[in-house]
């Protein structure tokens, strides 16, 4: 038994299983969302983090990594459910068909596995539904957990999408409406403008003001 497993999100950049091969490329008709909730990792119960999910999109493509996994059952199994355990939000595994740059008629793989999410607030506990995006961007600013803050996650995501070379610009458009949130103008916060300090103007000096021999100029590293 071998097994395929498509990563689009924190997958990308942090597998954190055992795997024997790594291919980028993508998947059809799904693109991302934050509409999903996490409470374990990067958020709690009280104050859900926003993490990624699919939606079915005719036309779309999700760029991401897919990541192969052989060598045995054991092997296989404790990939397994090491990924079951860490994608404990999504309630779905689907089969999807994975392409390469360059294939855009015959996939490459086909049967890759994707945990995906039910796009249901009733059934799905942890499905958080689309929100405005200034709404969105509040809440992943503020958002923390075990595993670090929310906005790390799509910071994290964002950087990771560009280093394989295929940035997505809803990721993009929503990591700099959080930079908005959080005071942050390329990539750097934003610097403080200090009151200066009001200095009483005199008409009348009580006395004169001396000048000293000014030193010789001692030559610096610039």
């Amino acid at each position: 038994m071998v097994f395929w497993v498509f990563g689009y999100g924190s997958l990308v950049w942090n597998p954190g299983f055992e795997y024997d091969e790594k291919i980028i490329g993508y998947i059809k008709d799904y693109r991302r969302v934050f509409d999903l909730a996490c409470i374990d990792h990067r958020g709690t119960p009280q104050h859900p983090a926003r993490t990624c999910t699919l939606e079915q999109y005719d036309g779309a493509i999700c760029w991401g990594a897919a990541y192969c996994v052989q060598g045995g059952a054991e092997k296989e199994k404790a990939a397994m459910e090491y990924l079951e355990r860490r994608e404990c939000e999504y309630d779905q595994k689907t089969l999807v068909n994975f392409f390469k740059d360059g294939d855009s008629e015959q996939p490459i793989l086909t049967g890759v596995i994707v945990f995906t999410s039910t796009p249901d607030t009733v059934s799905n506990k942890y499905y958080l539904g689309p929100a405005p995006v200034e709404d969105m961007a509040r809440q992943i600013a503020t958002a923390f957990g075990p595993c670090g803050n929310n906005r790390d996650y799509i910071f994290l995501m964002e950087k990771a999408l560009s280093d394989i070379g295929h940035e997505d610009d809803y990721i993009i458009d929503l990591a700099n409406e959080v930079r908005k949130v959080l005071g942050i103008v390329g990539g750097v916060p934003k610097e403080k403008k200090l009151p200066s300090p009001r200095i009483p103007f005199k008409a009348h000096m009580t006395s004169p003001l001396k000048l000293g021999p000014l030193p010789e100029a001692v030559a610096m590293d610039s």
